[in-house]
């Protein structure tokens, strides 16, 4: 119902364009390429008509897609803010702990830096089987 409303007031439109246009010209001069004048003005006007609403409906569901976008972030942001509270430091009221006892100085172990086996020599002979 809606979309015959609309085709009816374009027709209309159109054709009070076109008839004013004849009335300016008058019908004893009337001539059939003024009549294809007044109809091509009639469509050019509705055309433009047309393209000026479609321009605003497209305007205003690109300016509510991006008011949307930014109260969603604006909330996203809010929520991460109260979401991952920062760290509280508190001074404590116990005193410092006591240092550690000093402990003995570092020796060097007994008998250089790698041990020799009781019996034997130090090493195999042989490199190749040390497994």
């Amino acid at each position: 119902m809606r979309l015959s409303f609309l085709v009816y007031g374009v027709l209309y439109v159109v054709v009070e364009i076109v008839g004013a246009q004849i009335e300016a010209i008058g019908w004893p001069h009337l001539t059939a390429l003024d009549v294809a004048t007044a109809v091509a003005n009639a469509c050019l006007t509705v055309a433009v008509g047309i393209a000026v609403l479609v321009g605003a409906d497209v305007g205003g569901r690109h300016w509510h897609r991006s008011v949307v976008a930014r109260r969603e972030e604006s909330a996203r942001l809010a929520a991460e803010a109260w979401a991952e509270p920062g760290t509280i430091t508190v001074a404590s009221w116990r005193s410092e702990p006591l240092a550690l006892p000093a402990g003995r100085p570092w020796e060097p172990a007994p008998g250089g830096d790698y041990a020799v086996p009781a019996r034997g020599r130090p090493f195999p002979e042989d490199a190749g089987h040390l497994l």
